[in-house]
């Protein structure tokens, strides 16, 4: 509630320095965070971990050089869908304690 307070604040304080344009957009940008619930931003929070989970896996796959000729990848550790949809929700429901 208190860094809610303050961020109102500081829109309050930024709002007239903006143009008539971009003060509408965050004016209602400011309406549609108003109507967001607990629920659909530990939704939005775990859907962005896994997203980002996802993306820096799929770094670690691909070589970043080209390899010479006849030399293998070095290969990951086989994971099932299981352990790894285990080890997902397990960093989600941290992400969710961490923000209680």
């Amino acid at each position: 509630a208190e860094i809610v307070k303050r961020l109102n604040g500081i829109c309050a304080q930024v709002l007239p320095y903006l143009s008539q344009e971009h003060q509408q957009q965050v004016l209602g940008a400011i309406e549609r965070a108003k109507q967001v619930t607990a629920p659909e931003l530990n939704s939005i929070i775990r859907q962005q971990l896994q997203a980002h989970q996802l993306s820096q896996l799929q770094a670690l796959a691909l070589p970043l050089t080209p390899l010479p000729v006849g030399l293998q990848p070095p290969s990951l550790p086989a994971v099932s869908a299981g352990t790894g949809l285990l080890s997902l929700s397990a960093l989600g429901s941290q992400a969710h304690l961490s923000k209680e």
